[in-house]
């Protein structure tokens, strides 16, 4: 599949909350991500975002965009997430990662891949949640 064809499929966000935060939230859902945006605390929540694609690559071949290399090295895979819009292709599935960002999104994995996803994300302190399907 194209990369335009997996934005068109079924996606699970890879986040720092266990769920979607209601649009009726009576919390500070903005205050609260705009904290999270900053600096260092940002840094940090994207260093476990290159850490669990790293440990992704681990079990699974990955490449960058629709390039022909296949397992980049860490360090490259880890430069260009702090960097840029990044589509990691892997298996029939793919996940986004933006540098100023607080989530990821992973776009038509299979339940083998989305259960390998969800256990590294939990050694990262991260969440794996899908929206409501429109």
């Amino acid at each position: 599949m194209t990369i335009d064809e997996l934005l068109q499929t079924p996606y699970w966000v890879i986040d720092i909350l266990p769920k979607q935060v209601p649009a009726s939230s009576p919390g500070q859902y903005f205050a609260v991500e705009r904290y999270f945006l900053k600096g260092q605390r940002l840094a940090d929540i994207k260093q476990r975002h290159i850490n669990m694609v790293l440990k992704l690559n681990c079990y699974r071949d990955l490449s960058i965009d629709e390039e022909p290399e296949t397992n980049p090295s860490p360090e490259r895979i880890a430069e260009e997430m702090l960097q840029r819009y990044l589509c990691l292709l892997v298996d029939d599935a793919m996940i986004v990662s933006e540098p100023d960002d607080v989530t990821m999104t992973v776009f038509n994995p299979n339940r083998e891949l989305l259960e390998l996803i969800e256990a590294l994300a939990s050694g990262e302190g991260l969440y794996v949640w899908q929206p409501p399907q429109q």
